[in-house]
This record gives structure tokens, sequence and C-alpha cells, in this order.
């Protein structure tokens, strides 16, 4: 068997790679940053004196690739799960709060839905799964209502890092039948308390190390050099890498990055434009200000401290609590990205200090991180225009959350996108043999997860 060469070691890439390494295969990964992890990783910030990640994510216990990756890198503990499910949120205009808690009877019982919600009213989500390809998410669950703007448009934005108007209404419906739809044991909210890197990348390339997987980071990709129908080579940083007949190539970067090195390659590969930018300001808070970032708790049968907390009314979308760090994330945003640091953080901050409690208190020690291609486009243009994780060359694979996988531009999607491309590679090594004779025919599906 050739070697798998994997060019970017973000959730995508590492994900490919340990599928190919469990089946057998040689693997090297080439990344350009130096520490894998890609939007997924933690850094210690100087200013705040603590380790922080890149950005806030919410991960679900119905994140079911992502679940198995873990599982496969021995690393399921890494995340803390919250049970049972429960989401508190905050309207910052009225100071209302309430919790909503997904299970059972929940829809029949006002004290676990969105103030104001009768429970028909929750049977809208269901258009989102029979939405035409042209629908946004509005479409679907049009504005009016407590449900709109207390639970769909905060989801829709959040997920989705865009406008309800202007995004897929059928990536939504997906999120939403592997999760919410699927009852509250799809729903359980997963953290990694010691952060991502910890949790999410650094036991997959342990894992990945110890068993023969080549991890060359400051590695940048230059251009791949086309011959007939394969690739036949890949420029590293300057250094020609040819390919032998049996080797592979898994492209697993961003959107924007793909968009650069396959026009000349594959000049009919659709590949979205960058989607809006994502916000993420971390604070460090000096002195306590109580475990329970919801306040008063309005479920006292869960547990005391809730570490994350939905905002709706104000220019915060999350509010996440580790330790003495509070981080807060604001998802199409690009807004808010084009303002300086400072103002940035003091908007944020306003509504960190009313979500806790403590309004008035001089804006603390702060980071602020713009990510201004967080995702691509999620319109539904170009949701339906996904490219394949095939390609019309026989040894190119593509991996991401732009890709056709199913789903928006989530850490489920980016785990799911790297099995599809390790099966794509495995299953081209089969159909290969099976010409000889060895093995059975196998073929891929063209869309949909494995």
């Amino acid at each position: 068997m050739g070697t798998a060469h994997i060019v970017g070691a973000g959730l995508s890439g590492l994900s490919a790679a340990v599928r190919l390494t469990e089946a057998g295969r040689r693997v090297v990964l080439h990344e350009s940053a130096p520490q894998a992890g890609g939007r997924c990783r933690s850094f210690h910030d100087a200013t705040l004196d603590r380790l922080v990640d890149n950005g806030n994510h919410l991960a679900l216990s119905g994140n079911r690739s992502l679940l198995g990756y873990l599982e496969r890198v021995g690393a399921r503990g890494a995340l803390t799960e919250l049970r049972p499910a429960a989401f508190p949120f905050l309207d910052l205009r009225s100071g209302e709060r309430w919790c909503l808690r997904p299970g059972g009877l929940w829809l029949f019982d006002e004290a676990r839905r969105v103030p104001g919600s009768r429970p028909a009213d929750y049977l809208a989500a269901l258009r989102t799964l029979t939405a035409g390809p042209t629908a946004a998410v509005a479409d679907a669950l049009p504005p009016g209502g407590p449900l709109y703007e207390r639970l769909w448009r905060p989801l829709a934005v959040s997920v989705m890092n865009g406008a309800p108007e202007r995004v897929s209404a059928r990536l939504f419906g997906a999120v939403l039948r592997e999760t919410l739809l699927r009852g509250e044991g799809a729903c359980r909210p997963l953290f990694a308390e010691k952060g991502l890197s910890a949790a999410l990348v650094d036991p997959a390339v342990a894992w990945l190390e110890r068993r023969g997987a080549e991890l060359r980071l400051g590695a940048r990709l230059d251009g791949l050099e086309r011959d007939g129908d394969r690739v036949a080579a890949l420029s590293v940083d300057g250094t020609r890498i040819p390919l032998a007949d049996g080797d592979a190539v898994i492209l697993a970067v961003p959107a924007w990055i793909a968009g650069r090195l396959l026009p000349d390659l594959l000049p009919d590969l659709p590949v979205p434009a960058a989607g809006r930018a994502i916000v993420n300001a971390h604070f460090r808070i000096p002195d306590p200000v109580g475990a329970n970032p919801v306040g008063a708790d309005p479920a006292p049968e869960l547990p005391g401290s809730l570490p994350f907390l939905g905002l709706v009314g104000g220019t915060a979308d999350w509010l996440f609590r580790r330790g003495d760090v509070v981080s807060v994330t604001v998802s199409d945003a690009d807004a808010l990205a084009a303002q300086p640091a400072e103002s940035v953080a003091a908007a944020l901050w306003s509504d960190v200090a009313e979500a806790l409690g403590i309004p008035g208190t001089a804006l603390p020690p702060h980071r602020i991180i713009k990510e201004r291609r967080a995702t691509p486009d999620q319109s539904p243009v170009h949701a339906a225009n996904r490219p394949d994780a095939r390609t019309a060359l026989k040894n190119l694979v593509l991996a991401g959350d732009w890709t056709n996988m199913g789903l928006p531009a989530t850490l489920e999607a980016a785990v799911r996108s790297g099995e599809i491309a390790a099966q794509a590679v495995l299953n081209a090594g089969i159909t290969t043999f099976s010409r000889l004779g060895l093995f059975p025919a196998f073929t891929l599906p063209r869309r949909g997860p494995i």
C-alpha cells in the first residue's frame, strides 16, 4: 500500500489520518502552522496568563463522528458531558432568564420551554427537514413569535455563522435531525474542561505518532503538480515530493486555501466563498463572581455550575466560563470584526458584566480574536454546490467542513469529512485490487456520510 499525504492537520486532517493509520496505511501529515489543530486549538495568552481556546465550540452528545474519533484515540473521557441536557439563556434587554431542557415530555412543561412558546411551535423545526435546495432558514422558520427570536435565530446564527435570511435551511435541518429532534440523549452539551487542544488534538497526535504516522509541522504546501488524471507531485516549502502509483493526497485545508490551490488543477471544481467572521473575546476575572453564570438557577435539579449561557438581545451570542476566564463568541460578526479591538472588548464586556450581575466593573485584562474567514459561505447556493470528497483526479481527495458531508461547518462536520475522505482513499485501493480479482467490487456513495 502506498503513502497517504494529508495536507492540513486540523480536525478533518487528523480524523482522516486516524482512519487511514488504523487501516494500515502509511500517513504523512503536512501542516503549515507550528502546531496541529487548525481553528480547534488552545494557546497560552500572555496578557491573561491563562490557557485559552482559539475559539469557543459547543459539541453535543449526538455528534457521533466526533465521539467515535475520540474513542479511537483513547480520549473519550476528555469531554465532560452535562446530564441532563440543559441550555440556559438570558435576554439582555429584559433581564429574563430561562433554561431549555429537552427530554421526555418537555414540550408540555412550560418551565422547560422558551417563555411564551407553545408545544406546537416547536413542530416548525420539521420544515427544515423537507426544505428545498434554495430555501433559507428564515423561509422554513419565518420570523415572528418568541420562539424565533429566542431559539431559532440564535441557533441558526451560531450553528451556521450567518443570518437566518441567508443560510441554508437544509444544512440547519441536518443539525436538528442529529441532535434536538433525536431527544435528550443526543442534546447533552460536551465541554473540553482542559481546552480544545488537550481534548481533541493532542490525544490524536500522540496516537498517530505511536503508530508511525509522520507529522511535519511548519510545512507549507506550495502547489500540486498534475499529470493526466492524477497528482504527480507535491511542492512543500519548495521541495518537490513525487508520488508513486499507490500514493494518495488528501487536501484537508480551509475552503479559502483550497480556492487558491485548486483552480489551476481542477478549474471546474466548485469551492465556496469565504463566509462571515467570528469574534471571540476572553476576559480574566480577578475575583470570583459566583460559580453559575446563569445566576439564579431556573432548574434546581441541574448541577450547580453551568459553564455556558446563551445570550439574546445584546452583542454576544454565547458566554463560556472556565476557571477565572470568561469567554464570549459572536457569529456573523463582520461589522464587529471591523472595529478596533478595544471597542470590541468594551462592547462585549458590557454584555458579560450584565450576565454575571456585575455592571459598572472596569474592563479587565482581555484578549480579542477575530477570525475573518471562520467558515465557508453556507448560503443555499453554496450548500447545494459543495464538492464531494472524490475529485476528477484519481489520487486526490478533499476533506474539510466545506465539502459535501451533509452538515454545516462544525467540529462534527470536520471530523466526518475526514472519515469520508479516508474511506475514499481506502475504497480507491480496493477498487484497484478488485480488477485483479483479489477483492469484491466496492464503491463509495457519491453523497452523504459513510
